[in-house]
């Protein structure tokens, strides 16, 4: 006999478990399937987790859950040749009891989560991976099959949580292939180091952390950012440009990451750091106009395997729990209500993120993608131009101010054109406006 669960989750990340946790929570039979030896074991990112979702999902989460650092400053930096110009954002008021943002490392928190959804009631099963989505004759997703002996299952409804790859939705015609241009291919390494030199390098003490999004000459001129992140005993760095970029590039993603590591600005920040662990994944970058369809009859889509990342703010992970919680409460009201599961039934849960932050800002920026590849000068001829007009301004010598004034503007003019620049200016503020 085949086995029959209310749900089937395919994928122990974020938005996986945050579905999982909730289903089994309210006490509704589910099963997660991951392809991993044990969850996050595909995972040695080292990101940041957005603890108001998080705290929707579990309320007492900071109890036990496996965080690094809390973070007390963000830094922008735009990176040119060996300068940069940034500019900073620091409160004490973050070292609340109830912190906002933390420093992860990704393995640590899904094997958390984990546990916590199977002592709500959950069932996992990992090194399993789903091959293929079981249909009815009408079409509708009525479980799933995998590589295991006899590994068809069944359930009122699967979510899927695979990814951005989205496997199963594509081979099953629910999406189409992923365009590169709407995918960013990231390299990171977790270096460790000692907690006091991070706690001096960055101005902490005892569980603060500090953030740093960086832009500039370090993409080569790609549409891409890098990272650095400091966590209790290690530290994280990272970049990433769209696929399509390193397409047309010559420079590989690790030739990008060691440039990065050597710049001068970055290079007394992690000295004396040692490699530990080096992974390279995909985030979605596409925004508002690259989410697929996110239901049909007896399935859903969460976190990135539905787009779901805001890239102008380098947020994903609350994105993604907060995907993956209203995919279950859109199951578990159906489940109430004793409402079959299909299409127009799960259109609730597209219902659910209309109102909700996701698609609001997703739909914000849904130009910015378009508008950076399109536009390669923001990452190329305006990091030049700015940080030479810094270090023209900064620098004292004889040359008067109005001088230095005229020098700087001709100097954009030069680059860009008053048209260009004029031109540049309304596509970004409409972009994000």
């Amino acid at each position: 006999m085949v086995e029959k669960f209310d749900a089937i989750v395919i994928g122990a990340g974020p938005s996986g478990n945050a579905a999982a946790y909730t289903l089994a929570k309210q006490g509704l039979s589910v099963l997660q399937l991951e392809r991993g030896e044990y969850p996050g074991a595909k995972n040695v990112q080292g990101g940041i987790m957005y603890a108001a979702e998080l705290e929707k999902i579990i309320p007492d989460f900071r109890e036990d859950c496996p965080t690094e650092r809390h973070i007390i400053e963000q830094r922008i930096w735009l990176l040119g040749d060996d300068n940069y110009i940034g500019t900073n954002y620091r409160s004490d008021a973050f070292n609340s009891e109830k912190p906002n943002r933390y420093t992860i490392i990704r393995a640590n928190i899904d094997k958390w989560f984990s546990e916590k959804i199977r002592e709500a009631g959950g069932l996992q099963i990992c090194e399993t991976t789903v091959t293929e989505l079981i249909r009815d004759a009408s079409g509708k997703v009525i479980g799933v099959r995998t590589d295991r002996e006899g590994g068809e299952i069944h359930a009122d409804v699967v979510i899927m949580a695979d990814g951005v790859n989205a496997l199963l939705a594509r081979r099953t015609g629910f999406q189409q292939e992923l365009a590169p241009q709407n995918v960013a291919l990231a390299v990171k390494e977790i270096l460790f180091i000692d907690p006091e030199l991070i706690q001096q390098r960055f101005g902490l003490k005892d569980e603060e952390g500090v953030v740093i999004e960086i832009m500039g000459k370090v993409t080569k001129g790609m549409v891409g950012t890098a990272f650095l992140y400091t966590n209790k005993e290690s530290l994280t760095i990272g970049i990433g440009c769209l696929i399509s970029d390193f397409k047309e590039g010559a420079i590989p993603p690790y030739k990008m990451l060691e440039d990065l590591k050597n710049h001068p600005v970055i290079k007394p920040l992690i000295e004396g750091a040692e490699m530990k662990e080096y992974a390279a994944h995909m985030i979605p970058e596409g925004g508002y106009k690259a989410v697929p369809q996110l239901y049909g009859d007896g399935w859903m889509v969460v976190g990135d395997a539905a787009h779901f990342n805001n890239a102008a703010h380098r947020e994903g992970s609350n994105l993604a729990m907060a995907s993956g919680r209203m995919a279950a409460e859109t199951v578990i009201e159906l489940k109430q209500a004793g409402k079959p599961f299909n299409a127009a039934n799960l259109a609730a849960y597209k219902k659910k993120l209309d109102d909700s932050f996701i698609m609001k800002d997703l739909k914000k920026y849904r130009n910015l993608p378009g508008i950076m590849h399109e536009n390669k000068q923001f990452f190329g001829a305006y990091p030049d131009t700015l940080t030479a007009a810094a270090h023209s301004w900064f620098t004292v010598d004889s040359v008067d101010k109005k001088t230095k004034e005229k020098e700087i503007m001709k100097s954009f003019v030069k680059k860009r054109s008053i048209m260009g620049l004029v031109g540049d200016a309304i596509k970004l503020v409409r972009a994000v406006r």
